[in-house]
């Protein structure tokens, strides 16, 4: 994540502090953006995608905790940096147990501040490339993203049905290992699935004309009497 695409909200009703934090700020890179009620901030929230808040805790009208709160309950996940001029330990507590990321009692040193908005960005940064990266599941040659529901085979687009696509994802979240139509109708079809039809079958095959058809290294197998694997080894 370059930084300098980065955005910081300032909700700080000193203006002699917002403005300190203002220059600070964009004096490594960021874009900074300053209200100075809390209510201001939820608006903004709505309609600009932050990477980061700083809050101050005692402000006019809604305080930062409830700010915090606000902001958590909406299901936001930016990284959030509490300012007060108080930090007692139960103060504290309530900042974070309210949603806050990280804490600085006032006056603080400006490099300190740029540490913690690194780290957390950092932190954010890693998270997002987590949640990126556990999006797709892959064995051998197969990539299947959860996210679009769509399906590679050594590069090539492979189109799913949404029961077939369940099923894949079941046989690749269990690589390896023998499935039996019992446990495959539990967890891709359901509990209320009658495992006297041959419906697993009738799917499996179509599965297995759209990811093995053309290829030489055959991935879906069946065992007779057993069930069904997804190997590159048989």
């Amino acid at each position: 994540m370059n930084k300098y695409q980065m955005k910081i909200l300032i909700v700080e009703d000193n203006n002699r502090v917002s403005a300190l934090l203002k220059r600070g700020l964009e004096s490594q890179g960021y874009q900074v953006y300053i209200v100075e009620e809390a209510e201001e901030g939820l608006i903004l929230v709505e309609k600009v995608n932050f990477d980061l808040i700083i809050t101050d805790i005692m402000l006019v009208g809604m305080d930062g905790i409830t700010f915090c709160k606000r902001i958590r309950h909406s299901g936001k996940k930016i990284p959030i940096i509490m300012l007060t001029a108080l930090g007692t330990i139960d103060e504290k507590i309530e900042g974070f147990d309210a949603g806050a990321d990280d804490y600085l009692v006032k006056p603080f040193e400006i490099r300190e501040l740029y540490a913690r908005v690194k780290a957390l960005l950092h932190r954010k940064s890693d998270a997002v490339q987590s949640q990126e990266e556990s999006a797709q599941i892959i064995y051998n040659d197969l990539v299947l993203d959860k996210r679009t529901k769509v399906i590679f085979r050594d590069g090539l687009t492979i189109n799913l049905t949404p029961k077939e696509f369940n099923l894949l994802h079941f046989m690749m979240q269990n690589p390896e290992r023998l499935l039996t139509r019992d446990e495959i109708a539990d967890n891709v079809w359901g509990n209320n699935f009658d495992t006297g039809t041959n419906y697993i079958d009738v799917y499996i095959a179509y599965l297995r004309k759209k990811i093995d058809k053309g290829f030489e290294q055959k991935l879906i197998h069946t065992k007779v009497g057993m069930g069904f694997i997804l190997s590159n080894k048989i």
